[in-house]
């Protein structure tokens, strides 16, 4: 029987881009809208179909280092684009859960990425606590 994968080891990457170590990953979700249909002349039951499928935006969180400027430029990056009018380049993206043993036991492939918030650190005087960062994205659905 394999290791099954622990919650505190796993990786990020958006298609070639460095932007950090991520601490935190939460969102990894998708749901069909359920369509119904009423029978004409049939009163005691309720038909119940897929319809289109949605997926959760991914919200991701890192500890402020030298690489956050990375996640900024690539954030703004898009809005450089829309200014420009250009198309906008969307991403690929993965996360990778892993065992104890450092063995990839699960990987979601993310096809249509893109950046939609970040929200930077908050700053308290008498406070001691790590800064972080957080970035949501937004996707296509998965693949491969």
């Amino acid at each position: 029987m394999s290791e099954p994968a622990v919650g505190y080891r796993f990786k990020v990457e958006i298609e070639g881009h460095d932007l950090g170590v991520f601490t935190k990953v939460e969102g990894l979700g998708a749901k069909y809208e359920v369509l119904t249909v009423k029978e004409g002349g049939e009163n005691s039951f309720v038909h119940k179909l897929p319809g289109r499928i949605e997926y959760d935006d991914l919200k991701l969180t890192r500890p402020v280092d030298e690489v956050s400027g990375n996640l900024a430029a690539w954030f703004t990056g898009y809005q450089d684009a829309i200014r420009r009018q250009q198309r906008l380049q969307l991403a690929t993206a993965s996360i990778s859960a892993f065992n104890g043993d450092d063995k990839v036991v699960a990987r979601w492939s993310l096809r249509g990425v893109f950046p939609v918030r970040y929200s930077g650190p908050s700053f308290e005087a008498g406070g001691s606590k790590l800064l972080t960062e957080t970035l949501e994205l937004s996707h296509q659905g998965f693949w491969g």
